[in-house]
């Protein structure tokens, strides 16, 4: 009886072995198989954006440096935002991780301004009298156009900028190989503008969801391909500005439509770059993002509540500041105000603490578009 008994146990272990390797095997295939046809249904979508959102660590310096450009006017409303941004690149460029190369401040306002002497600038000419229409940042495809076929760099990469960006990380190269990086805008919404979009991308040329959601900055890019896209990004622009339509619909982020419509046309698509900045107030954390993008007002009461659209008890605010340099030592918000809006005061005023002559900022008259 004992023996039959061990021999049943070992034989009903074994075929419970048996079973289990079984069923673990064809789980591990069934598995398998759904990663392979998730990933042949995701290369049958042909979706050429890659997105990389919240990547689990901050990535190396690639050795592929880009070069910085930002388009700016001589208006003190841009001057000081430029002095802000130019401050912190230099600070971010040296520290590791960074792939920060050269800078450019190109200056469309066809003339010199102060500035020449602190920030590295070239001056080219705006579009002709009145055809930006008041619209100040439609320059901005033109200043390119005039820049790349002027003034050569050494950099294979640009990073398109802006003066109301402060780098507060080290900031790698993000573009792969054909593909440029790119922040996803959530205004950006080309599927919402099909009977638009389709007066400047026809539907020869894809679906209108090949269009990125995206406008011309922040952008790391090749130059060459950034080269291809210029003249078109300007032209385009142009177009929607000239259609009653067009500009009614796209308002004050046309340029940036026309950029993203242009890389299209060029069959060039980028990846998305979420970690690439944040936006206060809406944004509330750091996190790992490289930039802070100030083109919101912060306005908070004294509780630390959030008063958009209201002008709060504390509150920063680019547009209260456009006939001068901002002040130094802005004071703190008070206590609840969210980390991202702190951290955007404190790099604020270290700049301004620190760049010489700061409240001796010539005064110009102001004809900027206070995007």
């Amino acid at each position: 009886m004992t023996w039959r008994s061990a021999s049943s146990s070992g034989r009903l272990s074994f075929l419970f072995l048996l079973i289990l390797a079984l069923g673990f095997a064809f789980a591990s295939y069934n598995f398998v198989s759904l990663l392979l046809r998730h990933n042949a249904d995701l290369a049958r979508s042909a979706d050429p954006v890659v997105p990389l959102p919240h990547p689990p660590k901050r990535p190396p310096a690639t050795g592929k440096l880009f070069h910085v450009a930002l388009t700016a006017t001589d208006a003190p409303y841009s001057q000081w935002q430029c002095r802000i941004m130019y401050y912190w690149y230099k600070k971010m460029q040296i520290v590791e991780g960074s792939d920060m190369g050269g800078f450019t401040r190109i200056l469309h306002s066809g003339k010199s301004d102060h500035l020449m002497d602190e920030i590295p600038t070239v001056i080219v000419q705006p579009l002709a009298d009145g055809l930006d229409r008041g619209y100040v940042v439609l320059n901005r495809p033109w200043a390119f156009v005039q820049w790349l076929e002027n003034f050569p760099i050494e950099e294979d990469y640009i990073l398109m900028a802006e003066p109301d960006h402060i780098f507060v990380n080290p900031l790698p190269n993000l573009a792969r190989a054909d593909n440029p990086a790119a922040f996803p805008f959530f205004y950006i919404t080309p599927n919402q503008h099909e009977k638009i979009i389709r007066k400047y991308y026809p539907e020869k040329k894809g679906p209108v969801s090949d269009i990125d959601p995206i406008g011309n900055s922040p952008v790391i890019i090749h130059k060459n391909q950034l080269a291809k896209i210029a003249p078109t990004w300007m032209n385009v622009s142009l177009r929607m500005k000239d259609d009653p339509e067009t500009d009614e619909a796209f308002g004050w982020v046309l340029e940036m439509y026309g950029y993203a419509v242009a890389s299209a046309l060029h069959g060039v698509h980028h990846i998305l770059r979420k970690d690439f900045m944040i936006q206060p107030p809406w944004d509330l954390t750091l996190g790992t993002a490289f930039i802070i993008h100030y083109t919101y007002g912060c306005d908070y009461n004294m509780k630390g509540e959030l008063t958009y659209g209201k002008i709060g008890e504390w509150r920063f605010d680019k547009r209260s500041h456009l006939s001068g340099p901002i002040p130094r030592n802005i004071p703190l918000p008070p206590p609840g105000v969210p980390e991202s809006v702190v951290t955007l005061v404190k790099k604020v005023n270290e700049a301004t603490a620190n760049i010489p002559n700061w409240d001796n900022s010539k005064i110009e008259k102001d004809d900027s578009f206070s995007r």
